[in-house]
């Protein structure tokens, strides 16, 4: 009998889970560890941001699920991982501790034979001073950051009511965060309720991005095909802003966030402030603090992670410069090279290097996105992971068959502006590769057949199918697996 240990439950860890536990027979045990009770689609934290779903419309509980399928579920916090055991003889564990009222706070050793990481980012708001919930910004990075924002939002509505004006800025508050496709999703749904308000002579909105050019999304930006024509991400971008009368700064890394007052540096060397009302700043993503120890307890959590604290994968870690990184330093089985019984999908695991070019202020600060991992990728990454692993299970140490590099990888994405079946809109984007291939696609990076981009209302229908679609397959409703990721 063979114990799969998978720790997170987000989109990458929930998807190896349940495709591990339906196409593994039941004499093998499979355990997730996640500090959380709920899942939540993540996609749409954005329209509870705005007030246009609740929190339980983006969130459903995991125990009742786990228990259905036949998951043994831990509600805990994963501390360390043991890959040596502590005995020649004794399996590999991780140790937890219980963040469930009736355990909090109990540590216990869990034992496996093979491990999935899948933890995810650790919000790491205190890379800037300033910035967060209780803090100085808010944030829609999880469900209930969400409907803290939405408070405050409510907060500025009814000052503009009163005839107040607020200034809103809307983007990534660290020189290297990335998510941005997140960030401007949710400063164009707030546009959209200040446009449906009739309150915009009130409003001054500005997006405040680490990217050299609009449209970057820390791909390094894109060339889609939109009604005949191939134009850039970096027009798309500006195109939709300007639409919904939103200024911009690009090139800026945020340092430092004070009330109503936020510090940042451009890529000019300048040191700038600018003052708001209200303020939504992605943080730096970092990995989720795991350590790792060997079978005399020494401490070799640099031989697992990166110095972010994200798993070292099947990539090429070498550095080199810009103009040399290539498609094939990109993992694709997401294996640890030290310990194979450990996988790392989705954010968990250390990208080679970033997609966008790097990019440095005259003071020496490092201003540019790091790479999205999020959604679509995380999901694939997911189950790939869950099929290798039933086959190593099932027939011993083999070549991995699955596989699903980032540059060989297309993705889907959907900024959805507004709400409601007839009014809103969205800009509906795919990119292949994720990671530009210039070798293959010399001009652009990327074939411009599966690399397209439209806006519209049709996009923002897709938008809302596919937050019930993900979450009836989320939830293992009938024929889930049918599903993409």
């Amino acid at each position: 009998m063979a114990t799969i240990v998978v720790l997170g439950a987000g989109i990458a860890g929930h998807t190896a889970a349940a495709f591990i536990r339906k196409k593994l027979s039941k004499k093998h045990q499979v355990v997730v560890v996640a500090p959380n009770a709920y899942y939540q689609w993540i996609p749409s934290n954005i329209w509870v941001g705005v007030g246009r779903m609740t929190v339980d419309q983006v969130r459903f509980r995991l125990a009742p699920l786990y228990k259905r399928w036949g998951v043994d579920f831990r509600q805990a916090k994963a501390l360390s991982i043991h890959p040596e055991g502590e005995t020649a003889s004794a399996k590999p564990f991780v140790t937890i501790e219980y963040t469930d009222e009736a355990r909090r706070g109990q540590l216990e050793k869990v034992p496996y034979d093979f491990l999935v990481n899948a933890t995810g980012p650790k919000l790491n708001f205190d890379a800037t001073e300033g910035i967060g919930p209780g803090k100085n910004t808010v944030s829609v990075c999880s469900y209930d950051h969400a409907a803290h924002a939405w408070t405050k939002l409510q907060e500025a509505f009814l000052k503009m009511e009163h005839g107040e004006k607020q200034r809103f800025v809307i983007g990534v508050g660290h020189p290297m965060s990335t998510c941005q496709g997140a960030a401007f999703e949710y400063i164009l749904n707030v546009a959209y309720e200040i446009r449906k308000r009739k309150l915009s002579h009130l409003a001054e909105i500005t997006w405040l991005t680490n990217e050299y050019e609009l449209g970057d999304f820390g791909m390094g930006g894109a060339h889609i095909k939109r009604g005949g024509y191939i134009t850039s991400t970096k027009v798309f971008a500006e195109s939709f802003l300007r639409e919904n009368n939103i200024n911009w700064i690009k090139r800026a890394g945020v340092l430092k966030v004070e009330p109503g007052l936020i510090h940042y540096e451009t890529l000019d060397g300048e040191r700038k402030t600018m003052p708001f009302d209200f303020s939504m700043l992605i943080p730096a993503f970092a990995g989720a603090g795991l350590k790792a120890y060997d079978q005399q307890g020494e401490d070799i959590s640099v031989k697992l992670f990166a110095p972010n604290g994200l798993m070292k994968v099947d990539a090429d870690y070498t550095p080199k410069p810009f103009e040399e990184w290539r498609i094939e330093d990109w993992p694709s089985t997401y294996r640890s090279p030290l310990y194979p019984n450990i996988f790392a999908p989705g954010i968990a695991f250390a990208p080679p290097h970033s997609i966008s070019k790097p990019m440095t202020s005259k003071s020496g600060l490092a201003i540019f996105p790091t790479p999205p991992r999020t959604g679509m990728p995380s999901g694939v990454m997911g189950k790939i992971t869950a099929l290798n692993i039933i086959n190593l299970v099932n027939k011993g140490e083999h070549e991995l068959k699955h596989r699903a590099s980032m540059g060989k990888m297309g993705a889907a994405c959907i900024v959805s502006a507004g709400y409601g079946m007839t009014r809103g809109a969205a800009a509906t984007m795919t990119v292949f590769p994720i990671v530009p291939d210039f070798n293959k696609y010399p001009e652009y990076g990327r074939s411009i057949g599966y690399t397209m981009g439209e806006a519209g209302l049709a996009g923002h229908w897709m938008k809302w199918f596919m937050h019930y679609m993900f979450l009836h397959k989320a939830k293992g409703y009938p024929f889930w697996w049918l599903l993409p990721e």
